[in-house]
């Protein structure tokens, strides 16, 4: 069973609560708060907290939550080996992996429906880097 960490603020707990409910079976994930929504909490903790689990290891996917998705990506950004995207649809998930080679997908609880965020992290985790002429580009980054 494929390991994923998760992480979200208080906006985006509700959704990283169904998300865990849908794919239990599927994944393991290992849980890094908020553990409610009722807590205002500062969304870059939690970004911070996860990206560094996901850096430590080429093969780790994270998934984080907010009202935006904005936030936590940028927090996430700021880390070494992390490619986190903002995704919105199925083709802006697939090509974050396909050509971005992402490792942490951000969802805005705020605008994106929770069957919609489904399908995004599907695709998101069984789609592979390709690698190609695209590695020289991510590279740079």
């Amino acid at each position: 069973m494929k390991k994923i960490f998760i992480s979200s603020d208080h906006a985006g707990f509700n959704l990283k609560e169904q998300i865990k409910k849908k794919f239990s079976k599927k994944f393991l994930f290992q849980d890094m708060g908020t553990n409610n929504s009722k807590t205002s909490v500062n969304y870059p903790d939690y970004a911070h907290k996860l990206s560094k689990k996901v850096s430590n290891n080429s093969k780790n996917i994270g998934i984080l939550v907010c009202g935006s998705g904005m936030g936590m990506s940028m927090a996430a950004n700021k880390h070494k080996k992390i490619r986190a995207a903002v995704c919105y649809s199925v083709k802006n998930a697939k090509l974050s992996r396909l050509h971005n080679n992402a490792n942490i997908i951000t969802l805005g609880s705020r605008l994106t429906n929770k069957n919609t965020a489904f399908k995004c992290i599907e695709v998101f985790v069984n789609t592979k880097f390709e690698g190609g002429r695209h590695k020289k580009r991510v590279n740079k980054i």
